[in-house]
């Protein structure tokens, strides 16, 4: 059985051109991209322990281990980040955990009044599952019509991979989906992300689970929206973390003038208040 950090590096091994690295083509392989030898050659480790790094065998290797790794594989700085965070849950699973649980969903009195401060701005409150806990009026405005707080306990994730609506919403659906999938790494804990994932799983299909495992660090650009009024946001999105509540605060602007007098239309429709979802 796999971990989280040998999927990891076995998928971005697959995905290295020996070429890129300056290593000879040396022919038709077995599998696409870096051989297992190579990698290990240039990480300074046997083809045995890679392999059992990467078959989940080993699930605990040393902090220098992991950088060298990183190193061979060429991983930028959020990849790195990625694959320090997957060698620790990977670490915790060997271990041992509780039982996977929801996590939990109030929100600070403080975080909520910067939430009226910032009003009448876009701006939710959310976790790494997705869910959506609490949100100004305009954030209500710009999702209206969409099904995404339709639910008593709306959550981003689960309306990106079972609502067929936010295929239109999200004018390009497939980044959304695969920053999504990618967040459930980051859950406010393992058990979290576990509670979370079995639940999808089995409705959201095969398209969920691979996204999950692809472990691609997702580049977050202007988020592209198409409301059922008929407008086309874009918008920019700074993310504030709660690190103390295992929370983010996400606040969206507008990209351009355009996007600013429709978001501007869509807060004068009739909407509700501020809400704290819990």
């Amino acid at each position: 059985m796999g971990t989280p950090l040998g999927d990891f590096i076995r998928a971005k091994r697959d995905s290295i051109q020996p070429e890129s690295l300056g290593l000879p083509d040396r022919g038709r392989r077995r599998s696409p991209g870096l051989r297992r030898s190579d990698l290990a050659a240039r990480a300074g480790i046997s083809i045995e322990y890679l392999t059992r790094i990467e078959q989940g065998r080993d699930r605990n290797p040393s902090i220098a281990v992991v950088n060298s790794l990183a190193d061979a594989l060429s991983l930028d700085p959020s990849e790195r980040n990625h694959v320090r965070y997957l060698s620790k849950i990977t670490a915790g699973a060997c271990s041992g955990h509780t039982q996977p649980a929801p996590p939990r969903r109030d929100v600070r009195p403080s975080v909520l009044e910067t939430l009226r401060v910032l009003e009448p701005g876009i701006a939710m409150v959310t976790n790494r599952l997705g869910d959506v806990l609490a949100h100004t009026s305009a954030f209500e405005a710009v999702t209206s019509g969409t099904g995404l707080l339709d639910a008593d306990t709306p959550n981003l994730t689960r309306y990106v991979f079972t609502d067929a609506r936010a295929r239109t919403f999200f004018t390009d659906w497939d980044d959304v989906a695969d920053e999504q999938a990618f967040d459930l790494w980051l859950a406010p804990s393992v058990d979290n992300s576990e509670w979370f994932t079995a639940e999808l799983a089995p409705i959201a299909g095969l398209d969920f689970t691979r996204r999950l495992n692809r472990h691609v660090v997702p580049q977050r650009g202007v988020l592209r929206l198409n409301h059922p009024s008929g407008c086309r946001l874009e918008l920019l999105r700074e993310t504030l973390d709660l690190s103390a509540d295992a929370q983010q605060l996400v606040v969206f602007l507008p990209a351009d003038e355009r996007t600013a007098q429709a978001v501007e239309q869509l807060r004068h429709r009739p909407h509700g208040q501020l809400r704290a979802i819990s």
